[in-house]
């Protein structure tokens, strides 16, 4: 039985910053709900719930959750009905130290829609989010999937010696040890930096962005990252290379977005150009056009994945 969210966190929440379109409590959305599930190997997962209509699932990046994309959901709710998926140690999902893999993450998707019994939806990926979504074309292919939307991640993380500059530039790839990429993004070492000069966390800040001001702070009071839970993903993450599911397996209408402070623009455009019926948003940098946009800037990046979806 699925919850409201006020009766799930027992309270209601004010967000600091009041901006026209937007909530300025949690509960100014209305129908809000947390649900949950088990996998098949036993884990108890969460999503977020909001709407009615074709189904729009949010698969967040690495460390996020489904209270980052509160102003996403109040935004969409009332065209799809909007899930968003707390992947394994995320968010409010279960905290285990098993089956930390990108497959798995992907598998945790399929069991997700098949619990749900969803047989058609609208996927947004973001980040690492991405990478599960394209796991999941990968092992079950694309019939439940309507159209597809990628927020800034590169196809491959980490660059292989004999790569060209031309071969890593399509591929995004900016790490050549995941090693050092794990300490850097945990802050568990002292940074080293990497083949390119990327830390998208540079850019996780809320100076200037008011929406994503409320939404991390709303995420931060009431659903904290465990660090130590998150961290066993990033390996299997980095070393992947899903240049060849995109290549092969992608046939569904696609949104690629991405901005120019991003170091991966040209694999984003590699994407869009490389699928059957791509496009490209590139967001400027007065528009936040960082690793953070949709949840910097949500109401352009609502309408845009609306107008995209419902054509």
């Amino acid at each position: 039985m699925n919850k409201t969210a006020l009766q799930h966190f027992g309270r209601d929440h004010i967000f600091p910053n009041s901006i026209p379109g937007l909530p300025n409590k949690l509960s100014d959305i209305d129908n809000l709900e947390i649900g949950s599930f088990k996998t098949n190997d036993g884990v108890s997962l969460s999503y977020w719930k909001a709407g009615k209509g074709t189904p729009l699932i949010f698969v967040p990046g690495w460390s996020s959750n489904g209270a980052e994309y509160i102003n996403i959901i109040y935004l969409l709710k009332e065209h799809f009905e909007v899930y968003v998926l707390d992947q394994r140690n995320h968010g409010l999902s279960e905290k285990v130290h098993f089956s930390n893999r990108i497959s798995r993450l992907s598998a945790d998707l399929n069991d997700f829609l098949n619990a749900l019994k969803i047989e058609s939806a609208h996927i947004c990926g973001w980040s690492m989010g991405c990478a599960v979504t394209w796991s999941y074309i990968d092992l079950y292919g694309a019939d439940k999937i309507q159209k597809l939307v990628f927020i800034d991640e590169p196809p491959s993380i980490y660059c292989h010696s004999d790569w060209t500059q031309e071969e890593r530039l399509k591929a995004g790839a900016f790490t050549n040890s995941a090693e050092r990429m794990i300490a850097l993004y945990t802050k568990a070492a002292p940074v080293n930096r990497l083949v390119v000069d990327t830390d998208i966390f540079d850019f996780y800040n809320v100076e200037g962005a008011p929406a994503f001001e409320n939404s991390h702070l709303f995420a931060e009071e009431f659903v904290p990252p465990d660090m130590e839970s998150l961290k066993h993903v990033l390996f299997d993450h980095i070393l992947n290379d899903w240049r060849d599911v995109i290549s092969n397996k992608i046939n569904k209408q696609t949104l690629v977005i991405t901005g120019e402070y991003s170091n991966w623009v040209e694999s984003q455009r590699w994407i869009a150009d490389t699928v059957p019926d791509g496009r490209i948003i590139i967001y400027t940098k007065k528009e936040h056009g960082d690793h953070f946009l949709h949840l910097k800037e949500p109401i352009k990046f609502a309408e845009q994945l609306k107008s995209f979806l419902c054509e």
